[in-house]
C-alpha cells in the first residue's frame, strides 16, 4: 500500500480495521446556531492526569477526569448525557456536575487537523467553553469517539490530514500546507531536527522524501510515541526524541538544519529566546523559524505573544549571526549558523 505521506495527490485507503464511513455531513465552518450562556467548566484542574490520547475507551465515547465526549450515533452512551445547555452546528454541550460533556455526529472523514479550528470557532472563541486544557481534552475526545480503537483513530487522523495537505493548492482548507511547503524550500537535504513537533506533520512530510535524515522532538513523550508508531506504520524513516526544546540532549551541530515552526508564539520572550539559542547551538548550517502574524495572540491555540517583521528582526540580531526575515503565510526568520560555508 502506498503511504499517503509519500503521495502528493491522493491518500491511501483506510486500513481494514476501520469501520464503515459515518453518514454525517462534512464539516461546515458555520456560525453558531444557539449562542447560549457559557457552560460552567471553571473547576480547577488540580491534580488531573495528563491527557492520554491512547487511553482505553468504549466505541463512540471518550471520557477522562474532566471531559466526556460522546458520538450521537456510536451506540447507546454509557449513562445519560444530561440536558442540552448549548448547541452549535456540530456540537451539543450537556449539563453535568462532574465534567464537561460534549456530544457530536462527526464522520470519519472529519477526523483531521481542521477539527482544531472547528472547536475554536464554535465552542471556545464564543466563550461557551474556556481553558486551554479542556480544548486539548475535547479534541482528543472527538478523534477517539469518532473512530473506534486508539491507533486506528489516530492513523485515520493522520491520513485525513495528509490527504488535505496534499490537496489542491487553491483549497483554503489546506491549513498549514503553505507553511510546510515554504519551509521545505528553505531546508536543504541533510540532517534535520524539528523542535516542538507536536503531531509532527512537517517532519513526516520531509522524512518521506529522499536525502533527509529527520528527527522530530517534543516535550510530550506520548506525542512522540504516537508519531513514531505512525511513521513506522506508513514506512517513513523518522526518528523521535522527547525533550524540552530549550534543552535538547544532543551535541552542538548535531543537525545541519533545525526547524522551529509555529512554536515561539506559545512561549514567553525568555523561553523563546532560550529555544532560539538552543536551535543555533544544534544547527551546523541553518535555523528556520516560522511564526503566525496575528493581531492578538490566539489563546484558543495557546498563543501567548504576537510577532511582526520587526520583532523577528530583533530576534535575528540577537543571535549575532547572519539572518533574513520574510513574510509568507506568517513570518519567517532564517539564521545562517555557518556563514560562508
Amino acid at each position: 500500500m502506498t503511504s499517503p505521506l509519500r503521495d502528493r495527490a491522493h491518500a491511501a485507503p483506510l486500513d481494514n480495521a476501520a469501520l464503515a464511513l459515518d453518514n454525517a455531513a462534512p464539516l461546515d465552518r458555520a456560525a453558531l446556531v444557539d449562542n447560549s450562556a457559557p457552560v460552567d467548566n471553571s473547576a480547577p484542574p488540580g491534580n488531573s492526569a495528563p491527557v492520554d490520547a491512547m487511553a482505553p475507551c468504549r466505541p463512540g465515547e471518550y471520557r477522562d477526569e474532566r471531559v466526556r465526549v460522546v458520538h450521537r450515533g456510536g451506540g447507546l452512551p454509557e449513562g445519560p448525557l444530561g440536558p442540552v445547555v448549548a448547541s452549535t452546528r456540530h456540537f451539543r454541550l450537556h449539563r453535568d456536575e462532574a465534567r464537561l460533556v460534549v456530544s457530536h455526529r462527526l464522520g470519519r472523514g472529519d477526523v483531521e487537523d481542521a477539527l482544531t479550528g472547528l472547536l475554536a470557532e464554535e465552542l471556545f472563541r464564543p466563550g461557551l467553553v474556556t481553558e486551554q486544557e479542556l480544548f486539548e481534552r475535547v479534541f482528543v475526545g472527538l478523534v477517539r469517539s469518532t473512530v473506534p480503537g486508539g491507533f486506528a483513530a489516530w492513523r485515520t487522523f493522520y491520513r485525513n490530514t495528509f490527504a488535505r495537505l496534499h490537496g489542491s493548492a487553491h483549497d483554503p482548507a489546506r491549513g498549514l500546507a503553505p507553511v510546510y511547503e515554504y519551509a521545505r524550500r528553505l531546508v536543504p537535504p541533510g540532517r534535520v531536527l524539528d523542535l516542538g513537533s507536536c503531531f509532527g506533520f512537517f517532519p513526516l512530510l520531509l522524512a518521506a522524501e529522499s536525502g533527509y535524515a529527520v528527527t522530530a522532538s517534543d516535550v510530550v513523550p506520548g506525542s512522540m510515541r504516537l508519531l513514531s508508531r505512525i511513521a513506522g506504520a506508513e514506512g517513513v524513516p523518522l526518528s523521535t526524541l522527547a525533550c524540552d526544546a530549550a534543552s535538547v540532549p544532543l551535541r552542538g551541530g548535531a543537525a545541519d538544519t533545525v526547524t522551529v515552526l509555529h512554536l515561539l508564539e506559545h512561549l514567553d520572550a525568555d523561553a523563546g529566546a532560550a529555544v532560539l539559542a538552543e536551535a543555533t547551538r544544534l544547527a551546523a548550517r541553518r535555523v528556520v523559524v516560522a511564526v503566525p502574524f496575528e493581531d492578538e495572540p490566539d489563546a484558543c491555540f495557546g498563543h501567548v505573544r504576537r510577532f511582526d517583521r520587526a520583532k523577528l528582526a530583533r530576534l535575528g540580531a540577537g543571535t549575532g549571526l547572519p539572518f533574513t526575515v520574510a513574510e509568507h503565510h506568517g513570518g519567517w526568520l532564517v539564521v545562517e549558523t555557518a556563514p560562508g560555508a
